[in-house]
């Protein structure tokens, strides 16, 4: 099959181009490198195998149109081009709308109107749930947990986007949505969790799972934001990367639909759990200092991942132990051009 894949030079993107490449699919990555460590994953990239890379913008539409003019027969579209920290979003709402609504939006239209046959895959989010406040918390063995949800949120759960990303991805998510009841297009959202794994160049606004195995190799301090007791359920990158081909090979059933994708209840942990995984790899303690909560800071988000299971026959393969250890490991052995993305992005931990 012939695959275009937006934003192809990030940190899933370039995970699903190496997986597509290996098992002999084309690929065409679309992205404008201008994240720190773009333009190291394409090059690494390009030394595995064969790919196309296309230069440009999701919110030039011009630049849009022209690839899928240039690939008229393109069968997958997996769109993760993404402005992806809400930090960066409260500080920027134009640019995070420009980038995540804007852009989603044209590449539906472009899709509408030069492919329509071809099946899109949207990275959407958890956020699109919002802070989730109606639903009850407690603290239970030093973290949080639903006290009526034992699976995690399911895709009934009320939509209630919370900060400008919240707003510019659900915005994007529900065009997703929509194009495919108004225009009959094949599309599916992922509202995806804490996504984590190799080649993933994580910064302190996001990326978290990253991030702490970044400063716990390096020897740099962490900060909590909140008080360290927020539950996430995360997901190693590459079994995110097997839900969209299984959600590919089960089109009929898929289209249209949106699914939970994340590590479910079975891989969940919370933030201070994870420094103790990184602590228990490394031998080491690692410091860490507490700071206020983020706007719209869920205590705990955890997917319910059985439509996913009941629909194309998914579910998670990589315990949470073993992604930290090949994380941790990861990071290890690529140091160098860590600190140097670090520098480039004037990244300070504590800031």
């Amino acid at each position: 099959m012939k695959w275009l894949i937006t934003g192809g030079s990030g940190f899933i993107g370039i995970n699903a181009a190496y997986r597509l490449v290996r098992e002999g699919h084309q690929v065409v990555l679309f992205d404008n490198l201008v994240r720190p460590g773009a333009v190291l994953n394409l090059a690494w990239l390009e030394r595995q195998g064969r790919v196309e890379y296309a230069g440009g913008d999701v919110r030039d539409f011009r630049a849009v149109s022209e690839v899928f003019r240039r690939h008229p027969d393109l069968d997958v579209v997996l769109h993760l081009a993404g402005q992806v920290a809400v930090t960066l979003s409260v500080q920027n709402p134009r640019h995070d709308f420009e980038v995540n609504a804007l852009g989603t939006f044209n590449v539906l239209e472009a899709l509408r109107l030069f492919r329509p046959e071809a099946i899109l895959l949207n990275a959407s989010t958890n956020k699109v749930y919002g802070s989730l406040a109606h639903l009850p918390v407690e603290v239970c063995n030093g973290r949080y947990r639903f006290r009526t949800r034992p699976h995690g949120i399911a895709e009934d759960c009320p939509l209630d986007f919370h900060s400008p990303y919240g707003c510019s991805k659900g915005a994007a998510d529900q065009y997703v949505s929509d194009y495919a009841r108004i225009y009959g297009l094949r599309t599916v959202n992922f509202r995806q969790s804490c996504i984590y794994g190799i080649r993933q160049f994580g910064m302190e606004d996001q990326g978290w799972v990253a991030w702490f195995a970044i400063c716990a190799v390096l020897g740099r301090p962490v900060t909590l934001y909140g008080d360290g007791r927020q539950v996430r359920d995360v997901l190693w990158v590459e079994d995110l990367v097997e839900a969209y081909l299984r959600a590919v090979e089960s089109h009929e059933k898929t289209r249209g639909q949106s699914y939970n994708i994340g590590g479910g209840p079975e891989h969940a942990l919370s933030l201070r759990e994870l420094l103790a995984l990184l602590e228990a790899k490394l031998g080491r303690r690692i410091p860490f200092r507490c700071s206020d909560w983020r706007p719209g800071d869920q205590r705990v988000f955890v997917c319910d991942i059985r439509k996913a299971r009941r629909d194309f026959g998914w579910q998670p393969r990589t315990s949470v132990r073993e992604g930290v250890g090949r994380l941790v490991d990861w990071v290890a052995e690529n140091r160098g051009e860590l600190e140097q993305i670090i520098r480039a992005e004037g990244a300070v931990v504590g800031r």
